[in-house]
């Protein structure tokens, strides 16, 4: 074993390391919106959310990934650990696609490649033709990887020292204990796993060492995740920790077949000859094995979690980010998605505020003016998280749409933040009206009052369009006409209490409030446009 060999090795390991990664980026960018569309399958239905983690583990090309990404869930609340549980527990099946893939006789590597390379540098026009060719030349840098990996290795079969070495494995424990170790530092079991059928196919370590390795390279991928919960509540640290206990008993219960049963015989007559299938289809039988064991006593192992993690005591606090958790951005069409429900939840917070400050204007009340106080500095803790968090997505590689979504969202987090200082405005004119004890005429009282519905009314318009991403023309029109209404009302509001004034039938202090009022709603209405009108700049029509 040269110096070259130990290069030529890790060269082999980067050049798989970054295959399996573009390829899971070209992945998860194509099918975007279908894995935001996923999270709508998490239900409590366990069976359901044990098909979404396959589906999505499949996609982005990593067990660690998908359970990083539901420790995040779990931790913003998202998901609950009944719905993780089912998660995990498909993500742990999903995994194999990859083992399988790497135990393909067939030597695809330069035509992968050449054929993605192509395919990658077509003009922008061919993005479907353009995510393809990606997806299929990280396939194919993630064969050669293989195949450097395999040429590096073939000197260690006359290496005395590593077949003592391996000779040793045939203790079941230390295999598990190396398999565990490799994939922890790795940080990914598919190239664990990659490395393990290369050992296998070159004749360096036979089938029946090789499954305790295995066994082992399952409980190593638990390390991601639980590195990730470090930080977050204890329901998602039970969430990493159900992972761990899920592979933990699959271990102690294959370790157990393997030692009592010819495992490694069965596995062979099942393929003879392919030597890299074999250890892949051992694979797939500890996850779908251990998956129906544990299914159905799914409930059981949070029992156990949940006694092995103690609950904290904690509850929810308003400020914080409800939806999004910086693990998202690991998928970034989820992490798009849960921004976007950021962005909805502080636009109901200013719409609450907004009305909250129109009731203490008409009837002045203490709590309310607390509970206002209290969401404004929410709003303006969220106008910072979600920016600096949009700041962070818009630097990942995000599809067409998505970016463009993401540019629209910096612009109404401004814009409800806006409309949250405009209602904080209103109220400290309330407060200024109640401490001096002002009375409107009730001519003036109707004019507030019929300006503030039609300013109401359009947040609440723009809001509802904002969520649903409306780009009608016609709904638009609706919106672009009702703030020429506001407008003209409030200049009209406005030149007739000029009049008013000229005419001694209001006092200065009276008109100052009253002439605030009329700028913080025509604002307020301002912003609730630029809201609306968003979906289209979001998608460009």
């Amino acid at each position: 074993m040269t110096i070259m060999n130990v290069l030529s090795l890790f060269g082999g390991l980067g050049l798989f390391l970054f295959g399996m990664q573009l390829m899971g980026e070209a992945l998860e960018k194509a099918a975007g919106t279908r894995l935001k569309k996923l999270l709508g399958m998490v239900t409590g239905n366990r069976f359901l959310a044990m098909l979404a983690g396959i589906t999505i583990t499949a996609v982005v090309q990593s067990s660690s990934a998908t359970t990083v990404m539901v420790v995040g869930f779990v931790n913003a609340g998202l998901m609950s650990l009944t719905q993780a549980v089912g998660v995990i527990m498909g993500a742990n099946i999903g995994t194999t696609v990859t083992s399988l893939l790497l135990s393909v006789q067939i030597d695809f590597a330069a035509i992968f490649t050449f054929l993605g390379l192509i395919l990658s540098n077509l003009p922008d026009k061919y993005r479907t033709a353009k995510q393809f060719g990606t997806i299929t030349m990280g396939l194919g840098i993630l064969f050669i990887g293989m195949n450097t990996m395999s040429g590096a290795m073939e000197p260690l079969r006359t290496w005395e020292g590593f077949q003592k070495a391996m000779a040793s494995i045939n203790n079941p424990i230390l295999g598990v204990l190396i398999g565990a170790g490799i994939t922890a530092v790795l940080q990914s079991s598919a190239a664990s796993i990659g490395i393990l059928q290369t050992l296998v196919a070159q004749g360096l370590i036979g089938l029946d060492s090789a499954i305790f390795i295995l066994f082992g390279q399952n409980i190593g991928t638990c390390v991601t995740a639980l590195l990730a919960c470090a930080g977050t509540n204890s329901t998602a640290k039970r969430a990493a920790t159900v992972h761990l206990l899920f592979n933990v008993i699959g271990t102690v219960i294959f370790v157990i077949i393997a030692c009592c049963l010819p495992l490694a015989s069965w596995v062979e007559m099942l393929s003879p000859g392919n030597l890299k299938l074999q250890i892949a289809i051992v694979h797939i039988l500890f996850n779908v094995t251990t998956t129906a064991l544990l299914l159905p006593a799914a409930s059981w192992l949070e029992k156990l979690a949940c006694l092995l993690i103690k609950g904290d005591g904690s509850t929810a606090e308003e400020m914080k980010l409800l939806y999004f958790d910086a693990r998202m951005l690991k998928t970034p069409p989820i992490a798009v998605a849960q921004l976007f429900n950021e962005v909805q939840r502080m636009g109901g917070i200013a719409m609450g505020n907004f009305q909250r400050a129109m009731e203490c204007f008409n009837e002045w009340d203490a709590k309310k003016s607390e509970e206002l106080a209290r969401n404004e500095d929410v709003l303006d803790y969220l106008n910072r998280e979600i920016t600096d968090s949009l700041v962070e997505v818009k630097g990942l590689d995000l599809s067409e749409k998505d970016t463009k979504l993401v540019g629209s969202l910096f612009h109404v987090v401004n814009d409800m933040e806006r409309i949250g200082d405009h209602s904080q405005n209103i109220l400290e004119s309330a407060q200024l009206k109640n401490q001096d004890e002002v009375k409107f005429s009730p001519k003036a009282v109707q004019e507030l009052e019929s300006l503030s519905n039609l300013v109401r009314a359009q947040v609440q318009r723009s809001l509802d369009m904002f969520k649903a991403q409306v780009t009608d023309n016609v709904l638009l029109g609706e919106v672009e006409n009702v703030e020429d209404e506001i407008d003209t009302t409030t200049e009209a509001l406005r030149s007739h209490h000029m009049d008013r004034l000229k005419n001694h039938k209001c006092s200065a202090k009276n008109g100052m409030i009253y002439l605030d009022m009329l700028t913080n709603l025509e604002r307020i209405g301002d912003h609730a446009e630029n809201i609306a009108t968003s979906a289209k700049s979001a998608t460009g029509i």
